[in-house]
């Protein structure tokens, strides 16, 4: 019996110390996203997506992950919103000049670990 408590015990604990990799509260859109990225070969910086306040809405920014590839600012419902940076001239698509001046709230909400 004593046995079955530790093994028990241990499945608990081991369960309780494993976290989702995303917030549960993070649209599924947005968790397609990332896997996605998953899929996708390991860059340099590493895959990452990060929350904000802009204009009073809840959004979601995957940077650019190489080279001259724009960044993507999504809404919650994954409609583009503008490219802020990256891209060619290195300053998205200009659809949003002012997004890093008045984002707020920043909150990490995935970023690849992969080697």
């Amino acid at each position: 019996m004593k046995k079955v408590i530790v093994v028990l015990s241990l499945f608990l604990i081991i369960g309780a110390c494993t976290k989702e990799d995303v917030p549960a509260e993070t649209p599924s859109c947005i968790k397609e996203k990332i896997e996605q990225i998953k899929k996708e070969s390991v860059w340099n910086p590493p895959g990452s997506v990060w929350q904000y306040t802009y204009n009073n809405q809840t959004v979601y920014y995957i940077p650019a992950r190489c080279c001259d590839i724009p960044s993507v600012l999504y809404d919650a419902q994954c409609n583009v919103i503008c490219s802020p940076d990256g891209g060619l001239t290195g300053k998205g698509d200009g659809k949003c000049p002012d997004f890093f001046e008045k984002r707020k709230n920043e909150k990490l909400i995935w970023q690849d670990d992969r080697k």
